[in-house]
């Protein structure tokens, strides 16, 4: 492989590097290369048929797009068609199945009540002030502060405690904004306009996105041996872990990572919803996904389906999904992104190079930004 054929080289094959590959190569014109460390495009997003099911599903966990922003939206358009899928969230909880996130339906289910919306807060408030909490500073006391005692041991906790391996009080506050609350019965999981499932699968996208002459993808092939070969004129796009790109020479960021245990059920339809959480600390997985349930349009005929359990473990360095982002590591993260900042061909983004997490409209919405910046400059040369 020959570097210096190329003006640009993009590493990660994921929304952010696969946006910006797209764009260069049919908005500049210009040659670009994508280095991919896995052996398929798409990063987290990727999807696959089941070979025993046929079941379509995401290998990474459930991934539903959803977007408020146009630009988004008519950018992401141009390479799939979305169904009608709209996401809903269940939790078990002792043998029983509650609304997720926590609304009217749940708060009635749980205390055997039959509140109005507009006795929610009253309710609530009385829950909180037993509490005695009144300015919070952790994870634990924010989430008490909001829901009291009884909603968060039951639904909050043991899921968060699973999710992180940490005790929720060394927990940052900030994780809890990710966690929406409903005191009317609303079911949605998102409120975005725009909503649903790729209609032929994530990988579609990619392939579309990256099919084009003057992109050439290299699967199965790491960067970091190839980066002291890189002319220094050569504009490099990096969206894997930004700590790992310096050897790891200011500590590394920590994070936590997923793994899944795929399984068939001798039914059609073994939970009746697309993700299943499971609150209690004891059930060792956080939730179960049941892909068929993903593609409305298709109802699934056979007698059996594909579950998938998915764990939370502490990342070892090859599959990082969830930063850590306390107090610590975003130090560690202000030393990286000066040591970024020295490389004037040098740009580094996405869920990894950030050190941030994204949902897939926020990346893609990144990644047009960060093009603009990108295209900008290459018209001023």
């Amino acid at each position: 492989m020959n570097l210096n054929e190329y003006n640009y080289i993009v590493v990660g094959s994921g929304f952010f590097g696969a946006v910006i590959a797209e764009r260069i190569a049919n908005d500049l014109h210009e040659r670009v290369l994508v280095i991919e460390k896995r052996n398929h495009p798409g990063g987290n997003c990727y999807s696959l048929d089941h070979p025993e099911t046929g079941i379509h599903y995401h290998q990474f966990g459930t991934h539903i797009f959803h977007t408020s922003n146009p630009q988004v939206w008519n950018y992401i358009k141009r390479f799939t068609e979305f169904n009608g899928y709209h996401h809903q969230v269940l939790t078990t909880y002792k043998d029983r199945v509650y609304q997720m996130p926590i609304n009217l339906e749940t708060i009635n289910n749980f205390y055997d009540l039959n509140l109005k919306p507009f006795e929610v807060k009253d309710f609530l408030a009385a829950e909180i002030i037993k509490t005695g909490i009144v300015e919070p500073h952790n994870f634990e006391e924010k989430a008490l502060s909001l829901l009291g005692q009884a909603l968060y041991e039951a639904f909050i906790k043991g899921y968060t405690k699973k999710q992180w391996g940490l005790n929720p009080t060394l927990i940052p506050m900030e994780i809890l904004n990710r966690l929406p609350f409903r005191d009317n019965y609303d079911e949605s999981y998102y409120f975005d306009p725009w909503q649903g499932i790729p209609q032929n699968g994530y990988t579609a996208i990619f392939k579309k996105m990256l099919n084009h002459e003057l992109i050439n993808v290299l699967l199965e092939t790491d960067f970091i041996p190839l980066w002291k070969d890189i002319p220094k004129e050569t504009k490099i796009i990096y969206s894997g872990p930004v700590d790992r790109l310096f050897d790891y020479k200011r500590g590394k960021l920590k994070w936590r990572s997923l793994s899944f245990v795929n399984g068939v059920e001798e039914v059609s339809d073994f939970q009746g919803t697309a993700v299943m959480n499971f609150a209690e600390e004891q059930i060792p997985y956080t939730r179960i996904h049941e892909p068929w349930h993903l593609h409305p349009e298709k109802e699934n005929l056979q007698s059996k389906t594909l579950v998938i359990e998915e764990y939370s473990i502490a990342d070892d360095g090859t599959n990082p999904y969830y930063p850590i982002r306390d107090e610590s590591n975003l130090e560690t993260l202000d030393k990286y992104q000066l040591d970024v900042a020295t490389f004037d061909n040098l740009i580094v983004g996405g869920r990894l190079g950030d050190y941030k997490y994204y949902d897939m409209d926020q990346t893609i919405a990144k990644a047009l930004e960060t093009y603009s910046l990108i295209k900008n400059s290459h018209i001023g040369t």
